[in-house]
């Protein structure tokens, strides 16, 4: 089959290449499937320009992807939730990684029916960001009437977390450029702060929760907008004591200056270390089925020209998702 594999670390276009494969063979708590779709996440091109290589040991060549979208064409013995011919998608654990080929081997735990009045491009672009945004707003608990600002509303991560939290009733301050303010008020955005002519800082503050998707300093000036008590929950910060463990990072102790300003206004911290889940998959579902959230791509690009789509991806210019198309590239899917 074929795939696209990291060959090396380093510039996209020198690293990526499409390769002929084995086809994966399956356990019996396996699925395979028929790839329709896959997204392309930053996660991936920071994966092949090696700034994760420390963390996340490869043996290259390796697939590259996490999300997809496809249909059941093979089952193991033990499954018993999905049969030939089902529609699915997924956020594929660390050990699958490989989701833009032509097929793809998962354990049948962390697979859900997909959306049944989307595509597969659109049910996609759902697992990663969804199962962040979900992830990270729940370890805050996240309730009706919280004051939050979510940074990056046009990102992946940020169009999915508005709209998750104007559905619990939340008041939603977010950041994003000039030419993307139209697009992610029309997400249901409260206040849409035009980070390139407003300092997001005295627009929003007294917050009950910072949802940080940026870091660095945006971490550390999450704590001068929270109230007294608030919550700051990030997936770019410093880890807190749980994901470290979770990320195997033995004997870990936060950063004197973060602990400082936990401490400083009594605030709470947590970092999220995405986990898939099957069943937050299928909130997701239930979400797009009723529509009170949907999908946001910005580009479909083929599998044939899946190393542009990871470079337009690189330029952070993308406003909401990219996808890879496979569904008119295999005759056998």
């Amino acid at each position: 089959m074929k795939a696209i594999q990291i060959t090396k670390y380093g510039d996209i276009k020198d690293s990526l290449k499409i390769a002929e494969i084995d086809k994966p063979e399956i356990s019996d708590s396996e699925i395979l499937i028929a790839v329709k779709a896959a997204a392309a996440n930053p996660i991936d091109y920071k994966i092949v320009q090696g700034h994760l290589k420390d963390m996340l040991k490869l043996d290259l060549p390796s697939g590259i992807g996490y999300d997809v979208s496809g249909v059941v064409v093979e089952i193991g013995n033990e499954v018993k939730d999905f049969k030939v011919g089902d529609e699915i998608f997924s956020r594929v654990p660390q050990e699958y990684m490989g989701t833009v080929a032509e097929f793809v081997a998962v354990d049948s735990k962390v697979v859900a029916h997909k959306p049944e009045n989307v595509t597969f491009e659109k049910s996609a672009s759902l697992p990663l960001t969804g199962l962040t945004a979900i992830q990270a707003l729940e370890k805050v608990n996240l309730k009706k009437d919280d004051r939050i600002l979510i940074h990056a509303g046009s990102g992946g991560v940020g169009s999915f977390a508005i709209q998750y939290a104007k559905s619990k009733g939340a008041i939603v301050y977010t950041t994003t450029s000039t030419t993307n303010l139209d697009w992610v008020k029309a997400l249901g955005a409260d206040r849409v702060i035009d980070y390139k002519n407003e300092d997001y800082k005295e627009v929003a503050n007294n917050l009950d929760i910072v949802f940080d998707t940026l870091g660095d300093d945006y971490t550390f000036e999450a704590f001068d907008i929270i109230k007294e008590g608030g919550r700051v929950t990030s997936i770019i910060g410093p880890p807190d004591a749980e994901s470290a463990k979770e990320m195997g990072m033995e004997n870990y102790q936060l950063p004197e200056k973060l602990a400082k300003l936990i401490e400083e206004k009594s605030a709470e911290y947590k970092h999220t270390w995405m986990q898939p889940n099957a069943d937050q998959l299928k909130e997701i579902k239930a979400m797009i089925e009723d529509r009170t959230i949907r999908p946001t791509i910005d580009l479909v690009y083929s599998f044939e020209d899946a190393v542009k789509a990871y470079e337009y991806l690189a330029t952070g210019r993308a406003q909401g998702k990219i996808i890879i198309s496979l569904a008119e590239t295999f005759e056998n899917q």
